[in-house]
């Protein structure tokens, strides 16, 4: 019998080593998942929920990104939530390249310059293929619109301003000297 309690215990012994084992790996790994979460947020913004399609905006996110391509966002997205979709800043990226606090516009392509470049941005508020984003435009890219001087472009921001992002381009007939035929005029010249 003092043979067969002999082996229990060594068999209790060695059961004992290998969970303590097990759980040292566990709680190693552990730490390690959470100092890579640690440094990862100090060097990438928070990450965004992926909006529904009803009621969302697609944003291509190229350039000194960790993971471009094309990212469905909430229409209230900026252009932080659209560099965290794209897994944040890459380790070169120009950060003061990009206005993190803007508003992103369905169908943008947002490139994020790396140190040394220079950035490919147009005017503020007009996309990539020349419309104006009637979300984002300043007082002077509103003003290249036909028809649209200098006041009404500061209604149409007095209005943005008032009221929120427009949800169409047919929210322009709500600022005050546009009307059905201003709006027909340039409608194809601008974007929301």
């Amino acid at each position: 019998m003092g043979g067969l309690a002999r082996e229990d215990r060594r068999r209790w012994g060695v059961g004992a080593v290998v969970i303590l084992a097990l759980g040292g790996l566990a709680i190693a790994v552990i730490v390690g998942v959470v100092r890579g979460a640690a440094s990862a947020e100090s060097t990438t913004p928070a990450p965004v929920t992926v909006a529904t399609a009803s009621s969302s905006l697609y944003v291509h996110v190229s350039g000194a990104v960790n993971a471009p391509g094309l990212y469905v966002l909430h229409p209230d997205a900026r252009v932080v939530d659209a560099v965290a979709a794209a897994g944040g800043l890459a380790e070169d990226a120009e950060a003061a390249g990009v206005n993190l606090a803007r508003p992103v516009s369905d169908g943008e392509q947002l490139i994020v310059p790396r140190v040394g470049e220079v950035s490919v941005a147009g005017p503020a508020g007009v996309t990539s293929d020349g419309r104006v984003n009637l979300n984002t435009a300043d007082e002077a890219a509103l003003d290249t619109l036909p028809g649209v001087g200098p006041a009404i472009a500061g209604r149409i921001i007095e209005w943005r301003d008032s009221n929120g992002r427009f949800a169409s381009v047919d929210d322009l007939l709500s600022v005050s000297g546009i009307g059905p035929k201003m709006l027909e005029s340039i409608r194809e010249l601008v974007t929301v």
